[in-house]
């Protein structure tokens, strides 16, 4: 029993050893690369159409699935409220859910729920934010996206004392020891 978890824990650790050769190498291409955020966009002619059909039928949903595209993580999903989307393109909540609603329609999208947020993933036939080689892990991982708007005023005034706290923050130096040892003090002038 004991050698199989030994083997196990091997494997384990040739497994991970070669999970942070290849997110090395992937880091070093991004590095190499002049984009540093791209979306490959499926050029076929029904995928065109498609887009093209979109754009002048219902621009408030085209321009949605492009705030949906450029927010996506590299599995094609993003996970955000009907409010945020309201708050960042100023449309009625109305708005929002007819072009939601004919985005799943059409298979531009697809969404699920996740407590008061939705999740959605935009069709990979369309759009993808990944190398090609992700292509079958469209559905997992998302970027989240929250607005201060939706969140409840204890939680509201946490996220401001946050922020002017970071603002007050100074640093000093100050000598700690006969051997000229400096230690850097992080002094708080809000208290």
């Amino acid at each position: 029993m004991v050698v199989a978890t030994e083997r196990q824990r091997k494997i384990r650790e040739n497994d991970l050893k070669h999970e942070e050769e290849a997110a090395e190498k992937a880091q070093e291409d991004r590095q190499k690369s002049p984009y540093k955020k791209w979306t490959q966009v499926n050029n076929s002619r029904e995928a065109y159409e498609a887009e093209d059909w979109l754009m002048a039928n219902s621009p408030s949903a085209y321009r949605i699935l492009r705030l949906l595209v450029s927010n996506m993580d590299r599995y094609n999903a993003v996970i955000c409220s009907y409010k945020v989307i309201q708050e960042k393109l100023r449309f009625s909540e109305a708005t929002v859910k007819r072009a939601i609603r004919l985005l799943k329609e059409h298979k531009y999208i697809d969404v699920k729920k996740t407590g008061t947020s939705n999740v959605y993933m935009v069709n990979k036939m369309l759009y993808w934010n990944s190398w090609g080689n992700k292509y079958a892990y469209a559905e997992f991982g998302a970027k989240v996206i929250i607005s201060s708007s939706e969140q409840d005023d204890e939680t509201k005034e946490e996220i401001k004392l946050q922020i002017k706290r970071r603002t007050e923050i100074e640093i000093k130096t100050k000598k700690t020891d006969q051997a000229g040892q400096t230690e850097l003090v992080l002094t708080n002038e809000a208290g």
